[in-house]
């Protein structure tokens, strides 16, 4: 997937100028970006602040993890199952 050129905080100052009076027509040729990408932004980053996206961020990046180490227990547990059985032949 293409990288974004804006980052978290701008797409929150970008969505958050549409709610200061601004057209979307008008904030999407301001930033060059498509009605498309702006309502789904909107759809990810509505109603946030650049605080709660860094949390958002931060959170994320935790699940990310915690699920790499659910996964290695996983693998562990059926290695030790297969283990526990004894098919040694």
């Amino acid at each position: 997937m293409r990288k974004s050129k804006f980052n978290e905080e701008q797409i929150v100052k970008i969505l958050n100028s549409k709610h200061n009076g601004l057209k979307v027509d008008d904030v999407c040729r301001q930033y060059g970006i498509s009605q498309q990408t702006f309502y789904r932004w909107q759809s990810k980053y509505g109603g946030m602040e650049a605080a709660d996206v860094k949390r958002l961020k931060s959170l994320e990046e935790e699940n990310r993890k915690l699920k790499q180490l659910l996964g290695e227990k996983e693998l562990d547990i059926s290695a030790l199952k297969a283990a526990l059985e004894g098919n040694y032949h």
